[in-house]
């Protein structure tokens, strides 16, 4: 049996590898448009500024290599121009030269493609880039160091985005990232956004949200933005999202869905039953919510390529679908998330609750610990896990795993407290950061809770409620406190009884929301109406810092 598999990198080599590992039998032939059929996508910044030091990291294997380990058959820069499925052949082009390749089975693992968007102007750019291979970064790297720009606009505020802009700036070019919506990384919620924005601030760059390019001028080196303003510019890199490279599907009448992905079921099949499809350029299930998506991350493709061999080999294997965990470092910050997000519960009409915590990346008293503000997504009845956020220096990639794993046990947020971790002071805390917000989500479940979020604030003090902040005095005036309100200490609190209104609801606040859950217990129990202001003043402040009285 002869199986041909188009397109090289994550899925492509991941399917190839392990059909031959489970068979020596089967011929396997490997079409890769590009000069590279194995690389690092995912390194490519980091090249870009000299992290990585060396080009030849970035490549893992060579046709050369995968010959002589797993006698695959590899063909770089063949592009593969069209699929005549009645008589199972592939029309190629290898520079120039056309020729026609037959199949057994067939599998697609084109990958995606940045989008482009229509903007007048970028057609005489000469200065925009995008990055999504090798080649790419090798026209980036050769263009900082030959033209030498000091002004770069990354346009897209997305992972790839923030991480040229990290990598630019560390070259001390002076960058600006234009996001036309109105926050950076769309995979998080506004509030924990919001300290990613703030640390790239203070890193020195520029950001301006809500702001797309509409033109582009003086061979790309003005460009308008719908704001109004225009921007200088040396160096552009557009990242503004891929879309699945899904043309040579369409053109061999292979169903298509969402965005243009092509359709497979569990077991990768399309509409043809000799053609399988993987990777970005598919539609997958979100497994919590069962609806399509497009999830275009490393750790997928590589699954439903490994998935892909076992179902052509004759192994029993199905897509159960993928939750979207992913990561990124912006400068001294780590930004993750898993599952579904605020936004996305919202659209699919999922009643939730949500609850923020601050905890510590190991235990406080041993030096070098660093908070993770995290946010949990669950349903306000069963307790079933939607998502999680979280944001900090150290550690927020082992909580966001755990709780990615958690979502694919399809475990509850009374789960989280019962999972034991390794402790030892330099590593963790007797109670980690997980079992804290499985512990502050349980109390909202069983009704030892209720919290309202920062942006029903202002409505609520509207219709009557009190604002109580329990922070010490210090604390409001070192860091300021919010509109309207009223402060007694946390630890005067039952002292101090008499001073609050039986009659009106009564809202409380923190630094962080520990110590105002803690208020809100005491309340509670001597007869008040209160909720708790979640992730208090830390949340509030970040998403509203023109708001904080100082």
């Amino acid at each position: 049996m002869r199986v041909v598999i188009i397109g090289g990198v994550a899925g492509g080599m991941s399917a190839a590898t392990r059909l031959r590992r489970l068979s020596e039998k089967i011929e396997i032939i490997v079409l890769e448009k590009g000069p590279y059929v194995s690389f690092a996508n995912c390194g490519l910044p980091y090249y870009v500024s000299g992290e990585i030091s060396e080009r030849s990291e970035l490549i893992l294997q060579t046709p050369e290599q995968l010959k002589k380990r797993f006698n695959i058959n590899v063909y770089p820069e063949t592009e593969a121009i069209n699929i005549d499925r009645k008589n199972k052949t592939i029309l190629t082009n290898s520079k120039g030269k056309e020729e026609v390749i037959s199949y057994d089975k067939l599998i697609l693992s084109p990958g995606a493609q940045p989008v482009i968007p229509t903007i007048k102007g970028l057609d005489e750019a000469t200065n925009v880039y995008t990055l999504r291979n090798v080649p790419d970064v090798d026209k980036i790297v050769a263009t900082v160091k030959n033209e030498q720009p000091k002004r770069a606009v990354v346009i897209g505020a997305g992972f790839i985005g923030l991480e040229m802009a990290e990598n630019l700036q560390h070259l001390g070019i002076d960058v600006t990232i234009v996001e036309a919506a109105p926050q950076i990384l769309p995979p998080l919620d506004e509030e924990m956004a919001a300290f990613v924005e703030k640390e790239l601030k203070e890193k020195g760059i520029t950001v301006l949200t809500g702001a797309g390019a509409t033109a582009f001028k003086e061979s790309g080196n003005v460009i308008e933005l719908s704001s109004g303003e225009s921007i200088s510019s040396d160096f552009t890199i557009l990242s503004i999202g891929v879309k699945p490279s899904s043309d040579l599907a369409v053109a061999a009448d292979l169903k298509t869905g969402l965005r243009g992905g092509i359709i497979v079921d569990e077991t990768y099949q399309t509409n043809d039953p000799d053609i399988y499809a993987v990777g970005d350029a598919i539609v997958v299930k979100q497994q919590i919510t069962e609806e399509d998506a497009l999830i275009s991350l490393a750790s997928p493709a590589n699954r439903q390529g490994r998935q892909v061999a076992d179902v052509i080999a004759g192994v029993t294997r199905k897509n159960k679908g993928s939750i979207g965990t992913a990561i990124v470092r912006v400068f001294d910050l780590a930004a993750a998330s898993t599952g579904l997000s605020e936004r996305q519960l919202r659209n699919s009409n999922l009643d939730y609750k949500t609850v923020h915590t601050t905890s510590k990346s190991h235990a406080g008293y041993f030096p070098g610990s660093h908070p993770i503000v995290m946010k949990l997504l669950f349903h306000p009845v069963s307790g079933k896990i939607y998502g999680a956020q979280a944001i900090g220096q150290d550690g927020v990639d082992k909580r966001i795993d755990i709780i990615a794993t958690a979502i694919k046990a399809d475990m509850t947020v009374t789960d989280l407290p019962e999972l034991e971790f390794t402790y030892a002071p330099p590593f963790g805390s007797a109670k980690d950061p997980v079992n804290m917000i499985g512990y502050a989500a349980a109390n909202i479940v069983e009704g030892f809770s209720e919290n309202i979020q920062y942006y029903e604030l202002k409505e609520t003090i509207e219709n009557g409620a009190i604002l109580l902040d329990v922070r010490n005095p210090g604390e409001l005036k070192n860091n300021g406190s919010l509109p309207h309100a009223e402060n007694i200490p946390l630890d005067e609190l039952r002292e101090r009884l008499s001073e609050l209104p039986t009659n009106k609801e009564i809202i409380v606040s923190c630094q962080s929301g520990q110590r105002s859950y803690l208020a809100e217990r005491i309340l509670k129990n001597n007869g008040f109406d209160v909720k708790n202001l979640d992730g208090a003043f830390q949340i509030y402040s970040t998403i509203y810092p023109q708001e904080v009285i100082k």
